[in-house]
């Protein structure tokens, strides 16, 4: 019966993790280019949506809350959906206090159990049905669609590494079978794609274009531009920004993306608004510190940057970092970036410097916030924004841009650190939006540091998942007499 729920202290689910291996190429192959280059992508032409985004039915009905079917990868303790769906079931905890949400989680569909599962404890709590299928999460067991809105959290889980080394997380896969089930009712509804929107161009590409030819409102992002930041400064609006650099650490697809977000998060806001990436370069090891050498990024703005860093190591020690990696990257309107991947152990947490004429400015991004992990508190928070009124606080071609860069970053690296040409990034244009929610201050306090239900896994019960009914088989009836 749809909506219902059967409960268990235990059950096992065997049926492995779906991953679509095939590819819409939508803007061509790679192919090489003369004098050492390659060419991620030949062509493509993508503008930001200009048409008014339509908010849920129920929108600003108190009396109605929104109705979110969360699609996650692998549901423990600290993963993605761990530290996002709870807090649209107990509130959005932030340095004012714990907002209610406005919304409920009405489904959960989960698609590898993992060893230390909560997922599953979660939904018995809450009352939440378990489906075993995206489909089923979204119309609830029933034939059409029964929610208002989609969080889609293809974070974490065991997926295999693509040739690239980057991790073959099935969000392309999620969204299209969200989008087909929209597009049977013919009631587009909000989406949130956790991170990048995947890791392989052709499909973000894909899951973008979709989105806009079927009026579906999609947001995607990373909880780095909400966090604390020291000092609270954001670069101001239509200002010039004459060359910028991002402190990174840890994996260099994971990670890099953060650090992505951090740097378009800022320089999207320069005189003339975003115009488009021409290049991408990703070099590796002792490359990276001949690149500095060389002026290809800065040594000085690097230090600058590290100085921010609550007990960093205050400067550059190349003899102190394992497994460096810098991304070069080259707008169309000539600034220069670069991402400053520094492993494991040397710094952990991400920095930020610019210089702009005679002026440097420098800060620090502190993600730290106890149990409740409260970063992820205003990101659920904007999310939530977003869902209610069906405004997104950023254009999604942020995030776009920034998958696109990842990607060719990736590309660079396989190829041993050739300059990759991004002609299919050199027209995504687009002005920043009214700005997301995010802490005032330079450090958590209140709520975001205050006390939070971290479920122990195993140690209360479980829900059981809701069996599918349908097999795809479609008999036609018979003629009428």
């Amino acid at each position: 019966m749809a909506g219902t729920i059967r409960k268990t202290s235990f059950i096992r689910r065997s049926f492995p993790g779906i991953l679509l291996a095939a590819v819409l190429a939508v803007f061509g192959g790679a192919c090489s280019r003369p004098g050492g280059n390659e060419s991620a992508k030949e062509t493509g032409d993508l503008q930001p949506r200009t048409e008014p985004v339509p908010a849920p039915p129920n929108a600003g009905d108190p009396s109605e809350p929104l109705r979110i079917a969360a699609i996650v990868t692998t549901f423990f303790p600290n993963s993605h959906a761990g530290v996002i769906v709870d807090k649209f079931l107990r509130g959005f905890p932030t340095d004012e206090g714990v907002i209610p949400p406005r919304s409920k989680i009405a489904s959960l569909y989960i698609d590898q159990i993992h060893e230390r599962d909560v997922g599953r404890q979660i939904a018995y709590e809450f009352d939440i049905p378990l489906y075993e299928s995206i489909r089923a999460a979204l119309t609830l067991g029933g034939d059409e669609l029964a929610v208002d809105a989609v969080l889609l959290i293809g974070e974490h889980g065991d997926y295999p590494r693509s040739e690239l080394g980057q991790e073959m997380l099935p969000r392309r896969y999620f969204f299209e079978q969200i989008a087909g089930v929209i597009s049977e009712a013919g009631r587009p509804i909000p989406v949130f794609n956790d991170k990048h929107l995947s890791y392989r161009w052709d499909d973000a590409a894909w899951m973008y274009e979709t989105a806009r030819a079927r009026k579906i409102p999609l947001w995607a992002a990373s909880a780095l531009p909400v966090v604390w930041r020291n000092p609270n400064w954001e670069h101001p609006l239509g200002q010039p920004v004459d060359r910028a650099l991002v402190i990174g650490f840890h994996m260099v697809e994971r990670y890099g993306f953060h650090a992505l977000e951090v740097l378009q998060s800022n320089v999207e806001r320069r005189r003339g608004g975003e115009t488009g990436v021409r290049s991408v370069q990703c070099l590796s090891g002792d490359e990276v510190w001949r690149a500095g050498e060389d002026g290809r990024w800065s040594i000085p703005l690097a230090n600058e940057a590290l100085s921010r860093i609550e007990d960093g190591p205050g400067q550059l020690d190349p003899n102190q970092v394992y497994d460096p990696h810098v991304f070069l990257v080259e707008y169309v309107d000539g600034l220069e970036a670069a991402v400053l991947m520094l492993g494991d152990g040397y710094v952990r947490k991400f920095a930020y410097v610019q210089r702009r004429g005679a002026s440097t400015d420098s800060l620090e991004y502190h993600i730290a916030g106890g149990p409740a992990r409260a970063a992820f508190g205003y990101l659920g928070l904007n999310i939530e924004d977003f869902f209610v009124s069906g405004t997104v606080p950023n254009p999604v071609e942020r995030t776009l841009l920034t998958t696109g860069i990842l990607e060719a970053a990736m590309i660079s690296r396989s190829r041993g650190g050739k300059r990759v040409q991004t002609p299919h990034l050199s027209s995504i244009r687009y002005r920043p939006g009214k700005g997301a929610r995010r802490p005032s201050g330079t450090r958590p306090k209140g709520a975001s540091v205050g006390d939070w239900i971290v479920h122990e896994p195993g140690a209360t019960p479980a829900a059981e998942p809701i069996p599918i009914t349908r097999d795809g088989t479609v008999r036609r009836p018979p003629p009428a007499k």
